[in-house]
């Protein structure tokens, strides 16, 4: 099996900035297209940052310009270094991931736990 992984949340005050990571492990051959979402209380789960292999990204228009995504290969790691946070950035964060386990196999989708980002002063 594979297991998405999340850490670095918690509590900053507005303007601050916060490190994400999330760590993928198990039965991996190699990782596709990587994307970090978030659902904030009564929202739907939206993406906000997608990186492909080879280090192309795409943004939302609520972070573009304040957070960055970002990605080991060897490691089988991303990053989402979010800066000037806002309260509206309050949400739970989830890591997402196109795993192919092994040659043969589909590419299948997979979800870590969702860490908590809380923005408050």
């Amino acid at each position: 099996q594979v297991q998405l992984v999340e850490s670095g949340g918690g509590l900053v005050q507005p303007g601050g900035s916060l490190r994400l990571s999330c760590a993928a492990s198990g039965s991996i051959f190699y990782i596709n297209n990587m994307a970090w979402y978030r659902q904030a209380p009564g929202k739907e789960r939206e993406l906000i940052a997608r990186i492909g292999r080879g280090g192309s990204t795409n943004y939302a228009d609520s972070v573009k310009g304040r957070f960055t995504i970002s990605r080991d290969n060897a490691k089988n790691m991303m990053y989402l270094q979010m800066n000037s946070l806002k309260p509206e950035d309050t949400a739970v964060y989830y890591c997402n991931a196109d795993v192919l386990r092994f040659i043969g196999d589909s590419i299948r989708n997979y979800w870590g736990q969702g860490t908590q980002v809380t923005v408050s002063s």
